[in-house]
């Protein structure tokens, strides 16, 4: 008895420490509450839904904000939502104009529209764009009056991009300020975009291509050089995996272990890896998944598939597959790591595949990204045939390219 005594005071004692660290809810009505932490400190918060979700809002501290100031706040919210205005993204909308220059000001409208975009872009393309627009755009015409910017003051802005050179990054500014712009227009800050004014008014950019080896005797001894490359293993297994499922040389490095199907023999990616933002299958022929049951045993107890050769928690860093190129004496004129994907595109095309076949392996972007998103899976059937006889005819060529060596 006394043994079951004891053990009932510790399990009670147990419930009122974990009581006691947990927050306490004192609700006033109508999704208003008082949240008091174990701290002491009390916030006012609001749950209501908007869009189908279940959401919460930050009303202020008491005693700072009273009981009556609290169910004011809550009533105005209610007037938000019965206008179809989310609350939050109002009260967000409010700081950013506190913080820029007001709700119209250009930097602001900007911000609010990386913000509303980032939801379905990938983090890495918030960040750059968020930096292109504070290097170059900001500093000049952030706190103008979205309404008010003119197309020869736009065109000073990238004008002085332009001077240095830089003329593909002029363009793109000017694209990014052209989308803010229309998103201006569309929430009523602004009565037309002056983009167009401009048009053919920047220096026009020298079309580039990334380089890439598409001849297929040329491919027979890039295969053959990778086959003899005798850097960091590593890295070796990365050149010879790229052009078998030619994915951009970031979505190749930083795979993980945990993405790989063998039963099925898949790579599922998932959408927060890819450049738009979409999940996406690579079929692996039977090579890839020999490449890969190879790579397992030297890497297969970490995370990453390709990692650093200083940290196994860090995948290689994105420069290693093209200085492994350049060290087997391919020149940046040559060849360079997302021309793997050149070269599956233009003799998979000149091969007569179907192009859609290839343009969803490739993971080009669609027009519709929410198509796009719900039809990652399609034409599997048919990219799983193309990705083998792909695959065994890399392996034709590598043969040729051996036996004309050893001729």
């Amino acid at each position: 008895m006394e043994t079951m005594s004891t053990f009932l005071s510790i399990f009670i004692q147990s419930i009122k420490v974990r009581f006691n660290r947990m927050n306490q809810k004192m609700f006033d009505g109508g999704g208003l509450y008082l949240e008091v932490a174990p701290s002491g400190g009390k916030l006012w918060r609001l749950k209501y839904r908007f869009g189908g979700k279940e959401k919460l809002l930050a009303l202020g501290p008491y005693p700072l904000v009273g009981l009556k100031e609290a169910r004011e706040k809550r009533d105005a919210a209610k007037k938000l939502l019965l206008d179809h205005q989310d609350p939050g993204e109002v009260k967000r909308a409010q700081k950013l104009a506190a913080v820029y220059g007001g709700e119209e000001s250009f930097e602001c409208v900007a911000r609010e529209w990386i913000e509303h975009n980032s939801r379905t872009w990938v983090d890495s393309h918030s960040s750059r764009i968020a930096r292109r627009l504070e290097q170059y755009v900001f500093p000049w015409i952030g706190k103008r009056k979205v309404s008010q910017i003119t197309a020869p003051e736009l065109l000073s802005v990238v004008r002085q991009l332009e001077k240095r050179g830089t003329i593909e990054t002029a363009h793109r500014v000017f694209a990014l300020c052209g989308q803010v712009l229309r998103y201006a227009v569309a929430t009523g800050r602004a009565e037309r975009d002056i983009t167009p004014d401009l048009r053919g008014a920047l220096t026009p950019v020298k079309e580039t291509h990334l380089a890439s080896i598409t001849e297929p005797r040329e491919i027979g001894k890039l295969l053959m050089a990778i086959d003899a490359y005798d850097g960091f293993q590593v890295t070796r297994y990365a050149l010879l995996l790229a052009p078998l499922v030619f994915l951009r040389p970031g979505e190749l490095r930083k795979g993980e272990w945990k993405e790989i199907d063998f039963d099925e023999a898949e790579w599922r990616i998932p959408a927060h890896r890819m450049k738009m933002n979409i999940k996406h299958i690579v079929p692996l022929p039977r090579q890839a998944l020999e490449i890969l049951t190879e790579l397992r045993r030297l890497t297969g107890t970490g995370a990453y598939m390709f990692p650093g050769a200083r940290s196994n928690s860090r995948p290689m860093s994105d420069a290693t597959v093209l200085n492994a190129l350049r060290r087997m004496g391919y020149s940046k004129d040559e060849m360079t790591a997302h021309g793997f994907r050149s070269m599956a595109s233009t003799i998979l095309n000149e091969k007569g595949y179907n192009g859609d076949w290839v343009e969803r392996q490739l993971a080009h972007a669609e027009r519709n990204n929410v198509r796009a998103a719900y039809n990652y899976a399609e034409y599997l059937p048919e990219r799983r045939k193309m990705m083998q006889e792909w695959a065994d005819y890399l392996d034709s060529l590598k043969r040729q390219a051996v036996l004309k060596r050893v001729v």
